[in-house]
C-alpha cells in the first residue's frame, strides 16, 4: 500500500512540476524565483508545490490563468494523472 501511495505522489509531483515548468516557459522566466515573483507568491510556495507539500489550489490556478492566459481547463489538464 505504501508503494502505491509513493507512486501516486510521484505522479502528482511530476504533474505539478510539469505545470510549473510550462508556466516558466510561457512567461519566458529563468527560474522558480522569477516564477514566484510573477505569480505574487513567496518562493517557498513554489518549492512546496514542486515537492508535493502543498496542493495546487484554486487560488494558484487563478493566478496562473491570469498571468499566462491559459484556460483553467488546460491548466487542470497539466495536473491530471496520466
Amino acid at each position: 500500500m505504501d508503494t502505491q501511495k509513493s507512486e501516486r505522489t510521484a505522479h502528482v509531483t511530476e504533474n505539478a512540476n510539469r505545470l510549473l515548468d510550462r508556466v516558466i516557459e510561457i512567461l519566458a522566466l529563468k527560474n522558480d524565483a522569477d516564477l514566484a515573483r510573477a505569480l505574487g507568491v513567496p518562493p517557498p510556495v513554489i518549492s512546496k508545490l514542486r515537492h508535493h507539500r502543498l496542493p495546487v489550489g484554486p487560488t494558484m490556478l487563478i493566478r496562473i490563468h491570469e498571468e499566462t492566459g491559459l484556460p483553467i481547463r488546460e491548466i487542470k489538464s497539466l495536473l491530471t494523472l496520466e
